[in-house]
């Protein structure tokens, strides 16, 4: 799976792609509606700069901005203007063109 609609197709499914990274199993439970799930995933991965970063993304759809923002800057980025769901399309874009 690399592309975004493919992606967005799993999302029917049960269960994440048994293929995905943590990073993306994050961003696949997230827009489940699971945040639990998908921080669990992030978090057992601790130090990996895609989790970290989907980390960010995940304090900040929760609304702990201060939280976020640590993360934002512990992978050397900003708190992003765009919104939650643009970020989260971009994300799970970049990390699926890698595969």
């Amino acid at each position: 799976m690399t592309t975004i609609d493919t992606f967005r197709s799993s999302l029917s499914a049960a269960t994440p792609p048994a293929d995905s990274t943590p990073a993306v199993q994050a961003l696949w439970w997230l827009a489940h509606g699971d945040w639990e799930r998908a921080h669990e995933c992030v978090q057992s991965h601790e130090g990996e700069p895609d989790c970290d970063r989907v980390h960010a993304h995940l304090h900040r759809q929760e609304g702990d901005l201060n939280n976020a923002g640590w993360w934002y800057r512990r992978v050397g980025r900003s708190v992003p203007d765009q919104s939650l769901e643009d970020e989260w399309t971009a994300l799970a874009t970049e990390l699926l063109a890698r595969r």
